[in-house]
């Protein structure tokens, strides 16, 4: 019975936190506009989340290349189909591994980023004075974050997918011996515009629920640092989720519809 109790006092919590984060999607749709009040706070979020992660998605980018090649390279030469893994590169990057690699590298960077400060602010009633002073925290907080996301995610996944590829070429080139001009123009030649618009359309949705998902959990914190903690894990957890979640739903979707 208590074990019972338990279950359903926790999916009420779920179900009742569901219900705060939507009103607060509702109430950044609403103000998105306002950024332009806020320009000086929203560069200085552009920098933190665009510049100052460039080498972390670099790096997360090429060594996805790399493993991508690796792994694929030794089944297709095992049925002698070498030749197609210059479009194994290019897809598995610009479609699948590029934005998710950098989605899951920025849920946790920007997330715990942006819960940790809002939560820190929140601790320190900070948040409160703001409501006093007659500011709204989702204009003041929330939005720079969100769109600097909105801005900053798509240049980062495309530098994600520009360096897997490199480093799958020269896997392919060092490993499998496949001659670099040809990967060069098959990876060229495999680009549809069908293909850039997936890599390009997940980005910007993975963008605006890792910032706000972060952010809810920064407005939601309560209870000292300890809690503080244990919201940043939850929204690092939380957004990675989606991410994935969502694209699984983009992959259903281009697969069946376009």
């Amino acid at each position: 019975m208590i074990k019972n109790y338990s279950i359903i006092n926790s999916i009420k919590k779920k179900l009742a936190s569901l219900e705060e984060y939507t009103f607060l999607v509702i109430d950044i749709l609403k103000n998105l506009t306002s950024y332009r009040r806020g320009r000086s706070d929203t560069l200085q979020e552009m920098y933190a989340i665009g510049p100052q992660a460039i080498l972390l998605v670099l790096i997360g980018g090429l060594f996805a290349g790399m493993i991508l090649v690796t792994e694929a390279g030794h089944n297709l030469e095992t049925y002698g189909a070498i030749t197609i893994i210059g479009r194994t590169i290019t897809l598995g990057m610009i479609r699948e591994l590029g934005p998710v690699v950098t989605g899951l590298l920025l849920a946790s960077r920007t997330g715990a980023k942006n819960t940790s400060e809002i939560g820190a602010m929140q601790l320190s009633e900070q948040i409160d004075a703001l409501r006093a002073f007659g500011l709204s925290p989702t204009k003041k907080l929330v939005i720079p974050r969100v769109i600097s996301a909105l801005v900053m995610f798509l240049p980062l996944t495309l530098i994600a997918d520009i360096s897997g590829i490199i480093g799958g070429v020269i896997i392919a080139n060092l490993t499998f011996h496949v001659d670099l001009a040809y990967l060069i123009d098959s990876v060229l030649k495999v680009i549809k515009l069908k293909d850039l618009f997936v890599g390009c359309i997940k980005p910007v949705f993975f963008s605006f629920f890792i910032s706000s998902i972060s952010c809810y959990y920064g407005l939601s914190t309560s209870g000292g640092t300890t809690n503080l903690g244990k919201k940043a894990i939850s929204s690092v957890v939380m957004s990675s989720a989606v991410v994935l979640g969502l694209d699984v739903i983009f992959t259903k979707i281009v697969w069946e519809v376009l």
